[in-house]
């Protein structure tokens, strides 16, 4: 099952993380440590392999995919050695991104994404492809009605103003190609009701948002033992310290809203009630991709007994997140083969604040996966 893999926010560090970790994985130089998908519990002839996987994508920079590459090496996010061993082929996947588009009305700009979705997929004889959004973060946007209708959004598109959010337009570019959509990122994506009746239109799966990979994962662990327990968590305070390109864009107060809204839902809809406290997060250049977090946690216990509990996590940003972009578009790709269309709420599991799930204990959300998968594995086993 060829499938196409198409990256909004090409030349970012996790998509380039990600290019390189699956070009390395076809060609057999490194292990498949961080995707899920190669666990035995989910590993399967619904999935299409790593060699059936195409890379392109959209970027606002043309920075060559070989010196991002060569830039993450020398950070220490990925080994210098697999950039090396991959250049030819991140050279063929560079052919195969286009810029951006920024001229013109926004109808025009979401035009040219679906000619180049549509030549990408005819160009490489591919099956499908899945569009994976993990440009920057975007505030969130202000209410517009043609949101809640389709036609309207038709109509509005031909005007001279924007009225989707960029991670929007791609969805709704995504969907007019016949292309599900995954966003990795907390912006809006599809996630507004006239791009759920488009997607619908085309009997597309979609799914999102903001990939779970550092302290919200351990959160999506401890949460649901303090209320297995029965114990009161009084507060719960974390700062989050990171550089990179996320970085820099989450020193924007608008975007760092957004992310910081993401993160604390995991918390109140698993506890049931949201403690006292606030996560911060605070852009620090000389972290690079790497990301520290410090949470600290007061609970009471039985007659009120007061305790504490404290954690630190240190990670670089895109190997943690690169793998599950693999993951979710090989995933994904598997579901849209099935028939599936709609949310995928079964993707709950990699997600801080997934589309359509109510429960957000990591345990949980595994048995889901895995019962989701074995589904889609029984579907194509003779």
């Amino acid at each position: 099952m060829r499938t196409g893999v198409w990256l909004v926010g090409a030349r970012g560090s996790v998509a380039t993380t990600a290019v390189v970790g699956g070009l390395a994985l076809r060609a057999g130089l490194t292990a498949p440590t961080g995707c899920v998908t190669e666990l035995p519990d989910l590993r399967g002839p619904a999935l299409p392999g790593f060699a059936d996987l195409v890379f392109g994508g959209h970027d606002v920079v043309a920075t060559p995919l070989t010196k991002r590459a060569e830039a993450l090496a020398a950070a220490g996010v990925l080994p210098a050695r697999l950039a090396d061993a991959v250049a030819p082929d991140l050279a063929a996947v560079e052919a195969a991104l286009r810029p951006a588009p920024i001229e013109g009305d926004q109808g025009d700009r979401i035009a040219t994404v679906v000619r180049d979705l549509t030549g990408f997929r005819d160009r490489h004889g591919l099956d499908r492809v899945v569009v994976v959004n993990v440009a920057a973060t975007e505030p969130a946007p202000v209410p517009h009605p043609v949101h809640h209708d389709l036609a309207g959004l038709r109509d509005a598109l031909t005007g001279p103003a924007d009225v989707l959010p960029p991670s929007s337009g791609y969805a709704y570019a995504a969907f007019t190609a016949g292309c599900p959509y995954v966003d990795f990122t907390p912006s809006t994506g599809a996630r507004l009701p006239a791009l759920a009746a488009l997607a619908a239109e085309h009997a597309l799966p979609y799914a999102g948002h903001d990939g779970k990979t550092g302290e919200t994962l351990l959160k999506s662990v401890l949460a649901p033992m303090f209320a297995m327990r029965h114990l009161a968590v009084r507060s719960w305070s974390g700062t989050n310290l990171l550089g990179g390109g996320d970085g820099a864009t989450l020193a924007d107060p608008a975007a760092n809203a957004a992310k910081v809204g993401s993160k604390q839902r995991v918390l109140a809809e698993t506890l049931g009630y949201l403690p006292q406290g606030h996560t911060r997060i605070e852009y620090v250049e000389e972290l690079g991709d790497f990301k520290t977090a410090w949470d600290l946690v007061t609970f009471a216990g039985f007659l009120g007994t007061g305790m504490r509990m404290e954690f630190t996590w240190h990670g670089c940003d895109s190997a943690l997140a690169a793998p599950l972009v693999l993951d979710l578009a090989r995933l994904t790709a598997a579901a849209h083969a099935a028939g599936r269309h709609g949310p995928l709420t079964e993707l709950a599991f990699f997600f801080k604040d997934p589309l359509g799930a109510t429960g957000h204990a990591l345990g949980d959300q595994w048995t889901v996966l895995r019962d989701f998968v074995a589904g889609l594995h029984a579907r194509v086993t003779p």
